[in-house]
């Protein structure tokens, strides 16, 4: 099985290299490991609908070549797209546009998995199951139906062998990132590998729908109390790691203007109050839906707003918290240093090699948006502009942070669609007060210092044993030093292919050598001759031929 799947993914490689080369990427693959999957003799075709592909960027194309390769690159993409600290912002830019557009699959396949999961065939469970889908992806489908009990649901069911394509998929995509991996960090695509990782877990989530089934019940426990924003319920019996049924929720996408308001409803106020619901999940639960895109946005015909979809939520600590909003409030007192400083206790990772530009590329920002009145600021222009400041800084700050930054700038989009005027920060800014007092109240502050205290006494009790620890290892000669050189695996490929090209050639002498003494001796009457070569020297010559002709064959790859 093992083997199988080695030829597999080898065969896939071949394919991504062929596409790779077709939209102009040969420098990929002829500066990397990938130029020896290349059949030689292979002829591209260099157009892309009916224009060269050269013509495309180089974004562009890359945003193509996903494409091709299907659903689970997508979903790669659509990761990194979420992560500006990562990629370079034209990159990002063209990475939103990747839809996962994936046909569904049949209902008679729907009806197996329902019975596997379930242990009941599926009229036993529903008296209703609508066999068309109302939402399709890469890894699963949605349908209406209606438990036997009269209850109104919806029944996420997902792909048959959905698990096995993905495992496939990610371990085709580590083998590729491992010989592509200095390319791509020349390219400005930091940590290619620890994107690959972070995509990992992210899938193996979203395979298991009880994962999203636990979102859904926190969000109800913080709820249930609220009367204008409701979280549909969750029918945890009748769901499993491949099935999820939840609570159907009557009513209208927000953008829908003209139902709203032959509902009688303001759009206006449904603006308002949709982003402060947001805003308080973010800065008062830390726990937020993380893809409020309109179609996950339901209203209700008595105006209750009810967010859909789980299956990516953000948290956020509440240092992030105060980190995150202390950008905001020394943006706003156009306070460049306390804007760097907020900016480094919010990175989880921050090797900034120069505090006074940094601080001084930060005050070039507060002025580009100081001098904008609220109703002129945008919050796509303002999120792409810190975005920008984190990747230029390698800055290493919590995936949350860009999930809030993207969920802002679909709800400003989402405002401006029913309410023209809808000014985002006009909401933010209250929350930033509110977080200034919180930060510097005095049970706040208290929590602080007893962790502050509890650090210090645990430094304090292994502080000595830790010392001690090191002295002894000096004075025995075990203390280690470990010093990493990076940016020399070009180099060392180089050293490691000749090097191996060299032991060919001494073995290849060698048999050479050996066949020139058995030619040279003199002559054995129980040893076969044949044109006054013994038998063995016939064997040495063979050797040597071969391994001459494998130099051969490896000297002319690496042209």
């Amino acid at each position: 099985m093992l083997f199988d799947r080695t030829i597999k993914n080898i065969s896939r490689i071949q394919e991504v290299t062929t596409i790779l080369v077709r939209y102009g990427f040969e420098d990929v693959v002829s500066t990397t490991p990938l130029r020896k999957l290349l059949p030689r003799q292979t002829r591209m075709t260099w157009t892309h609908a009916d224009r060269p592909v050269l013509e495309y960027s180089r974004w562009e194309r890359i945003r193509m070549i996903l494409e091709e390769l299907g659903p689970t690159f997508v979903k790669l993409a659509q990761i990194i797209s979420n992560r500006a600290d990562i990629a370079p912002q034209p990159l990002i830019e063209e990475l939103q546009k990747l839809q996962s557009n994936v046909p569904p699959f049949s209902f008679e396949e729907v009806e197996r998995i329902v019975k596997r999961e379930l242990g009941k065939p599926i009229e036993e469970v529903f008296s209703y199951f609508d066999p068309r889908t109302i939402g399709s992806a890469s890894l699963g489908q949605v349908h209406r139906a209606r438990l036997i009990d009269g209850e109104e649901v919806v029944v996420k069911v997902q792909r048959p062998k959905a698990r096995t394509i993905v495992e496939t998929d990610l371990s085709l995509i580590k083998e590729f990132i491992k010989l592509t991996e200095t390319y791509f960090m020349r390219q400005g695509i930091v940590n290619p590998l620890d994107i690959v990782e972070t995509f990992e877990r992210s899938m193996y989530k979203e395979l298991d729908y009880l994962h999203e089934a636990r979102n859904i019940e926190q969000f109800g426990k913080f709820y249930e109390d609220t009367t204008d924003f409701h979280v549909p319920r969750v029918y945890k019996s009748y769901s499993t790691e491949k099935i999820l049924v939840m609570e159907y929720v009557r009513g209208c996408k927000i953008t829908d203007v003209q139902q709203l308001r032959d509902w009688g409803l303001d759009p206006r106020k449904l603006a308002e109050k949709g982003i402060d619901i947001y805003l308080k999940q973010i800065f008062e639960k830390g726990y937020f839906h993380a893809d409020p895109h309109p179609g996950n946005v339901i209203i209700q015909k008595d105006g209750t707003i009810c967010l859909v979809d789980y299956g990516m939520v953000g948290k956020l600590t509440k240092k992030d918290k105060f980190s995150f909003a202390g950008v905001f409030i020394s943006m706003a007192r156009r306070d460049a240093r306390s804007m760097a400083i907020a900016f480094r206790r919010l990175a989880i990772e921050s090797e900034i090699p120069d505090m006074r530009r940094f601080e001084y590329d930060l005050g070039e920002l507060i002025e580009e948006f100081a001098s904008l009145d609220v109703s002129e600021m945008r919050m796509a222009d303002l999120a792409s502009a810190l975005q920008h400041i984190i990747y230029t800084y390698r800055l290493k700050v919590p995936g949350s942070i860009f999930l809030i930054l993207r969920a802002l700038v679909i709800l400003e989009g989402i405002g401006k669609t029913i309410y023209p005027d809808f000014k985002t920060f006009e909401f933010v800014k209250p929350y930033g007060a509110k977080i200034i007092r919180e930060q510097y109240s005095f049970k706040n502050i208290r929590n602080e210092l007893n962790n502050s205290l509890i650090q210090l006494m645990a430094f304090a009790s292994t502080a000595p044993f830790d010392i001690n620890q090191i002295i002894r290892n000096i004075r025995r000669g075990k203390l280690k030093i470990q010093v990493e050189n990076t940016g020399y695996e070009g180099v060392a490929n180089s050293i490691s292919q000749s090097s191996k090209r060299l032991s060919v050639a001494l073995v290849t002498f060698g048999f050479w050598l050996v066949t020139a003494i058995f030619a040279l001796m003199p002559a054995n009457p129980d040893v076969p001759v044949w044109y006054g070569l013994p038998i063995y020297g016939w064997i040495t010559m063979s050797f040597a031929l071969f391994s001459g002709f494998v130099l051969l064959l490896s000297m002319l790859g690496k042209r």
